[in-house]
């Protein structure tokens, strides 16, 4: 099952790969073959899932079990024509299932779960702006249990399943459709597991191929886009963990943080470039190597990781040029499967990160940049305490 994974995540990677020295140029002003008509949806809607007492060991049965409706579904996905399209997806509820006051405990057990979904997808044109679908292929739901007194109340589990769904599209723009669904994920009785479903209304953007006219606009700029940066960081907590934290616990949180935290460590990393815009915006893709050590059991672990990643350039100046940058859910071997005495999942997992960084000297060769960094499977395996990894001060060079 793993491999089922791998195999599904280096496929979204190789979506955002394939780039075409340093100043803007035509072949990386046009979104490449493999990315040019991907696109990225954000779906809310009401989640449906009948969870029973059933659920529980025999003798146990819960006073109240909460359903909290809304939920999330993210989907990354490219389109080969307009009749069939290849997503896969990721559904989570906002808010998880409680099972409150279990045989009288008084006490609020939380059920995660979440289905990863890869799928194909018909669409039928009904007119200019209105396409149905309907779409089928297969899915993972990952259910997370709890145990009381070292007793196993309610049970985890990882099964393979199918999915399917169907909705409509409605052509906002070129680049951008409204989209209702319905998405159905089949139960498994063997796990006490029930069916899931979703209804939801979210927009689906698109990453169209530009015009000959927007092209020449985006390689006309004398912005540099560095087409190759190698770089390597040094983490450290000499500083603590207030930066982490700052992102993950924030009113809008917009990182995560981690159960398991990391003390020290190396990375070496290359990013080669794939797509820019005129002056603000590009896309990379980039890999690393890491090598970090926890703080509780001073545990070695190592990573090697495949991502996209997005950079943002809000300042140009003479002596430097400052940027945001990102990357999330990149595909990543784990050499690890238990760190400071918790289960992390199996040796996948996911890369994400959040920096800031400067390109200086004349011919911006020069590269330093700050990040924060996580490790997560996202709870496609339902033992998931998250990586922290502290401040990382990365030295570069930009070619």
């Amino acid at each position: 099952m793993t491999k089922f994974y791998l195999a599904a995540c280096l496929g979204l990677s190789l979506i955002f790969a394939g780039s075409r020295t340093f100043a803007q140029d035509s072949t990386r002003a046009q979104f490449p073959n493999m990315l040019a008509n991907s696109y990225i949806g954000v779906h809310a809607g009401y989640i449906d899932y009948p969870f029973t007492n059933a659920l529980l060991a025999p003798g146990y049965s819960a006073e109240k079990i909460v359903k909290p409706f809304p939920a999330v579904k993210v989907i990354l996905g490219h389109e080969f024509n307009k009749y069939f399209s290849a997503q896969i997806s990721y559904l989570r509820p906002v808010l998880w299932v409680e099972y409150r006051n279990v045989n009288g405990d008084n006490g609020e057990h939380a059920i995660f779960m979440n289905v990863f979904g890869v799928t194909g997808k018909g669409m039928l044109p009904l007119s200019k702006k209105l396409t149905a679908y309907a779409e089928a292929g297969g899915a993972i739901v990952t259910r997370a249990g709890f145990n009381t007194n070292n007793v196993q109340i309610a049970g985890s589990t990882n099964y393979l399943t199918y999915e399917l769904g169907a909705g409509l599209h409605y052509k906002m723009n070129k680049r951008a459709d409204l989209v209702g669904s319905v998405t159905y994920a089949a139960g498994n009785t063997n796990e006490k597991q029930p069916r899931t479903m979703f209804y939801g209304l979210g927009v689906n953007y698109y990453m169209r191929p530009l015009s000959k006219e927007a092209v020449a606009k985006n390689s006309s700029g004398h912005y540099v886009f560095p087409h190759n940066v190698i770089q390597i960081g040094y983490s450290t907590n000499a500083i603590g963990y207030g930066i982490n934290y700052w992102f993950s616990k924030a009113p809008i949180p917009v990182f995560w943080d981690g159960n398991i935290r990391a003390t020290h460590g190396i990375t070496l990393q290359y990013q080669r470039n794939s797509f820019h815009g005129r002056r603000f915006f590009q896309i990379d893709w980039g890999a690393n190597v890491s090598y970090f050590q926890t703080e509780l059991n001073k545990q070695d672990f190592f990573t090697v990781s495949l991502y996209p990643a997005m950079r943002f350039w809000p300042l140009r100046t003479k002596p430097f040029d400052l940027y945001f940058n990102a990357a999330v859910a990149g595909p990543t071997y784990f050499s690890e499967k238990l760190l400071d005495n918790r289960i992390t999942g199996e040796h996948f997992t996911f890369y994400d990160y959040l920096g800031m960084g400067f390109l200086m000297g004349a011919q911006r060769n020069l590269n330093f940049e700050f990040r924060i960094a996580h490790y997560s499977n996202g709870n496609i395996f339902y033992d998931n305490p998250g990586i922290l990894i502290p401040m990382c001060f990365n030295l570069g060079y930009a070619f």
